[in-house]
């Protein structure tokens, strides 16, 4: 039996919330097979298994709080013998010091995050870092800078390297202090999961430290007796882990400005809580009359300072889900040579079936727009021409048609811009792609996406025209071929029949297609076939199944 230690989830994360264990103690499971949802202060992550075999026990139930490099489940591996295991329940909130406990009291013969490495530095023994699970079943990633050099010092938690995967950018942080003594990979290489990233040697394990006593206290760091926010490991005074609170507590903080060391908490351990937050924010102090003159010139020093900030230029890093869309966009626009069209939709006669159907279907708990109409259409004129929803493999020689009709779109979700997709809906009704779309744009909105409706999309549908945009033109996202850009109803008049001047509801469409394959030819017929459904919305009944 072994512990499988949550992972680094990147960003400095060193601890997140237990949203569902997706297996039970006893349960078979393979590798790469979800395990437990964890809840950070950015995202909802999908935690996967390394290998396959059965779990023999969950180390926290839903709602605690897991910490970073300890014990998140215990998994016997397939054909291995079984440890015994208590059948005691395991800790609650209030015991959760128990966690910082199992890495020693439960600790198995091979600890799978960190092992000790066979090379030695004099009788310093260094230790490998192994590159934790990052999620969704990625097996490798691309090393792409790395923050430190083999010899550097190192703090607990201090960004070390930055690596790419084919969905984000992800932070390693390090584990603990100590030294550098060997990096395993270079900047651009491929790193594998569950192999050693860097070598390092633990500061309590390296010779001649002086104690903390002969030494001056660190710039800028205020003095701390041992037991008032630092322990000793031998000899040397180490800064504690940050100060217990959870991430939505550690967001509010940030919100407001705030740092979290003048907050006193008052759960266990100190563990700042909401409440604290609150209250300190209630009774947050002003100015005492006829303070220290040095005190007032230190706050007029500091007011200063902050004006001068405010003149500074304002930087940020590119990273996140803002960092996957920036490489995927360049890789598309410089790749795919892309041919544009564009088109004007009558919806006057949609919108009129829209009216006349929301009411019915709100009866129904769903609520419907718009999109739906527009992606069944897309789906019933995919089936005339597929290779509108289909794929170029990376050789440029052979075009995959796909079977199913999975159409994305771009939400502007908490975490930045993102494309989920509706899965088959060439198979769905109006009310379930309308349930769909909802669901999916809740999600978005609140971070919670899966992965699972992020894969697989065949085309998609950027609803520019919702935030006022008339035209665009829309960059296809890869490995799609195609792309379509709703701009904005305009009420504009128009001739009717009979030479009248008419008021009608005009919608302007942006295509943008891969033109390796697909013609101007093919796509102005397939927008034709697609603009007449729409246009005339009755006549998709006699298309559906």
């Amino acid at each position: 039996m072994s512990d499988f230690m949550l992972p680094d989830i990147g960003e400095g994360i060193v601890e997140c919330e237990l949203v569902k264990w997706l297996v039970s103690e006893g349960d078979m499971i393979e590798e790469d097979q979800p395990v437990a949802e964890v809840m950070t202060d950015k995202a909802l992550v999908e935690i996967p298994a390394p290998y396959r075999g059965r779990v023999s026990r969950l180390y926290y139930r839903e709602g605690e709080i897991a910490k970073v490099h300890q014990p998140l489940f215990a998994l016997v591996a397939e054909g291995g013998e079984q440890a015994e295991t208590s059948d005691t329940p395991m800790s609650s909130k209030d015991e959760e010091e128990l966690a910082g406990e199992s890495a020693q009291e439960q600790a198995p013969p091979k600890e799978p995050a960190r092992v000790v490495a066979a090379s030695e530095t004099g009788e310093e023994q260094s230790e490998d870092f192994i590159l934790p699970d990052i999620g969704e079943g990625i097996v490798e990633c691309e090393v792409v800078e790395w923050r430190i050099g083999e010899g550097d010092e190192i703090e607990e938690d201090q960004p070390v390297v930055d690596v790419m995967t084919d969905k984000a950018m992800v932070e390693i942080t390090a584990p603990k202090a100590g030294r550098v003594t060997h990096r395993y990979y270079a900047k651009g290489e491929s790193a594998r999961v569950h192999s050693p990233l860097f070598a390092f040697v633990p500061r309590d394990r390296q010779e001649g430290v002086k104690p903390a006593t002969s030494a001056a206290p660190p710039r800028h760091a205020p003095t701390v007796e041992p037991g008032e926010g630092e322990v000793t490991h031998a000899g040397v005074n180490l800064r504690r882990q940050r100060i217990p609170a959870s991430p939505a507590v550690r967001r509010l903080v940030r919100e407001h400005g705030l740092t979290l060391a003048d907050i006193p908490g008052s759960g266990k351990d100190g563990r700042v809580l909401k409440a604290d937050v609150l209250a300190y924010l209630e009774r947050r102090p002003e100015p005492v009359r006829g303070a220290a003159r040095p005190q007032q010139a230190e706050t007029r020093r500091e007011e200063r300072a902050r004006v001068e900030r405010e003149r500074e230029v304002r930087i940020e890093p590119i990273k996140g889900m803002q960092a996957v869309m920036a490489r995927r966009m360049a890789e598309a626009a410089s790749t795919i040579p892309h041919f544009t069209y564009g088109d004007e939709i009558d919806v006057t006669e949609l919108l009129a079936l829209r009216e006349r159907l929301k009411d019915e279907a709100q009866a129904q708990g769903t609520r419907l727009t718009l999109m739906p109409f527009f992606m069944k259409a897309v789906a019933l004129a995919v089936r005339e021409f597929p290779i509108l929803n289909s794929r170029i493999n990376d050789e440029v020689t052979e075009i995959h048609y796909q079977p199913h009709c999975n159409i994305g779109m771009a939400v502007d979700g908490r975490g930045g811009l993102i494309v989920p997709n509706v899965k088959s809906v060439e198979r769905l009704s109006l009310l379930e792609i309308a349930a769909e779309v909802a669901r999916l744009t809740e999600a978005a909105r609140e971070g919670r996406v899966g992965q699972a409706d992020l894969k697989d999309g065949t085309i998609s549908i950027s609803n520019i025209g919702a935030l006022g945009g008339t035209y665009a033109s829309p960059i296809i996202n890869a490995p799609e071929v195609a792309i379509v850009a709703l701009g904005r109803v305009q009420r504009l008049p128009r001739f009717d029949d009979h030479g009248g001047v008419i008021e009608r509801a005009i919608m302007t469409v942006s295509w943008a297609g891969d033109h390796r394959i697909i013609d101007g030819g093919t796509i102005a017929r397939f927008c034709n076939r697609w603009k007449g459904y729409l246009e005339s919305p009755q006549s998709m009944l006699l298309q559906m199944g």
